[in-house]
């Protein structure tokens, strides 16, 4: 049976995918998997901790090469696993793991890492791979993965590729929970909330970050320096899955500067708006970008959606990094230094937002299971003699799964706030509000710490039970 020995300490996470890919790989039948994911999320390291090279399992990186320069790299790596493998010249990758597949002698692991490379240089190469799987000429279990998300999701889900339903696993390696940023960075919950409005989800980001002894330290050497390694990084995703880097770039910018409605972000761009939806539709799934709908919207029919930044590292990135990439070239970052620093806590706050609508949607609070949770906007009726009307807007609604309840939420990520006073506020606005009806109201506030001026039972949730995992 396949066992391995995973370091806890230095392995963030990701239970449910290494308890995947084992459960996958101690069946009797040789296994297909297929794993993808944006660059750096961790999809090799994922690989390395299931893979046990003891045994003989296979890692094979990729390039660029040529089909016979890559052929031969990968026969050079698996004759540490079959003795002379490499002294044989292999006419095809057909030739090659068939093979393999004789001279083996006991049941491995083969991953092919960065596969879409392999396809650049052989296009044929879906083509025999599933060959070889409907005749079951492999005696290994094979894995295949890569960072270009459109590529690899192609291969398997479309009904026109070669290798269409024949995975015996799929899935898309998601970005790790903000709570974990606490054990990676040994820091507190409400640095943890400032880390990850910054890093995201993204352990190599992480890594990265730990390298330096504070976060500004970070910011300065990885994305205020004209050589920080992260400065391009935004230009490696989308060069992964995008064909126009530069219309896509612009809209990230555009969107990450405040523009957020479909209408105005394709005036800013210059284009009509059926143009620019295809590509917006392309982040969207890529998991960057994601429209935002108030509650109670049908989000199919709905005209009030919102464009925002999904990913906090983008975000960040895109409002701070990119549109003053001029003044880093010329060495004049203290100015965008300066700049991050002044609006940072805005966007500490956006992200602060994101992560209370997460923790109350598909939660049970007080033995009340809720829905999605949405931000609201709309005008409500205060005094109905007067006709008189208020512009509101709501951080955190969600309705409960049996209709009965509804929970209303403010977030600030500001120090000493006044308690009271926000709830007063949410008890003037929640009765007048046109979708609560009959409803149970559940009202709380969203803060980064204690405030000073707190009524008695007031419900308030503060970064460690966010965080939670």
């Amino acid at each position: 049976m396949y066992s391995v020995i995973i370091d806890i300490m230095n392995f963030i996470d990701r239970d449910s995918e290494i308890k995947q890919l084992q459960e996958a790989l101690n069946r009797s039948d040789r296994q297909f998997i297929v794993i993808w994911g944006r660059r750096r999320i961790g999809k090799s390291t994922l690989i390395r901790k299931v893979l046990d090279f003891r045994r003989g399992d296979i890692y094979f990186l990729a390039d660029t090469t040529s089909e016979a320069s890559q052929r031969q790299l990968f026969a050079n790596i698996a004759s540490t696993t079959v003795s002379g493998f490499d002294g044989a010249t292999y006419s095809s990758w057909e030739t090659l793991f068939v093979s393999l597949s004789r001279q083996i002698g006991r049941r491995i692991t083969v991953c092919l890492d960065e596969f879409p490379y392999l396809v650049k240089s052989c296009p044929a190469l879906p083509s025999i791979l599933q060959k070889l799987i409907d005749e079951k000429s492999l005696t290994f279990d094979l894995i295949i993965c890569g960072s270009s998300q459109q590529l690899m999701r192609g291969y398997v889900l479309d009904s026109r590729e070669p290798l269409y339903g024949r995975a015996h696993e799929n899935f898309m390696l998601q970005p790790i929970p903000a709570g974990y940023i606490q054990d990676a960075l040994n820091c507190n919950a409400v640095a943890a909330v400032e880390e990850y409005s910054l890093w995201g989800g993204i352990p190599r980001y992480w890594e990265l970050r730990n390298e330096y002894p504070d976060m500004w330290t970070a910011i300065d050497r990885l994305m205020l320096h004209p050589q920080g390694i992260l400065v391009e990084e935004p230009q490696r995703l989308l060069r992964d899955d995008m064909r126009d880097t530069v219309q896509t770039s612009t809209l990230l910018t555009i969107i990450g500067n405040g523009a957020n409605r479909l209408s105005e972000i394709a005036a800013r761009a210059g284009k009509d708006a059926n143009h620019i939806t295809e590509p917006l539709n392309k982040l969207k799934d890529l998991g960057y970008v994601q429209r935002e709908i108030p509650f109670g919207e049908d989000e199919k029919k709905s005209k009030k959606g919102l464009y925002k930044i999904k990913d906090p590292f983008l975000s960040f990135h895109f409002r701070f990094i990119t549109p003053y990439r001029s003044y880093i070239e010329m060495r004049r970052s203290e100015v965008v230094s300066t700049f991050i620093k002044e609006h940072f806590n805005e966007h500490i706050s956006s992200v602060w937002e994101s992560l209370c609508r997460e923790y109350i949607s598909g939660t049970i609070i007080d033995g009340v299971p809720y829905k999605m949770a949405h931000r609201w906007q709309g005008t409500i009726l205060m005094d109905k003699e007067k006709k008189e009307t208020k512009a509101v807007e709501l951080d955190v609604v969600a309705e409960s799964f049996d209709g009965k309840h509804i929970l209303i939420g403010e977030c600030k990520w500001t120090g000493k706030e006044d308690a009271s006073r926000l709830l007063h506020r949410l008890e003037e606005i929640a009765p007048r509000l046109p979708f609560v009806k009959t409803h149970t109201l559940h009202l709380c506030l969203f803060l980064k710490e204690k405030p000073f001026n707190e009524a008695p039972g007031t419900t308030i949730y503060y970064p460690e039970e966010v965080l939670r995992k």
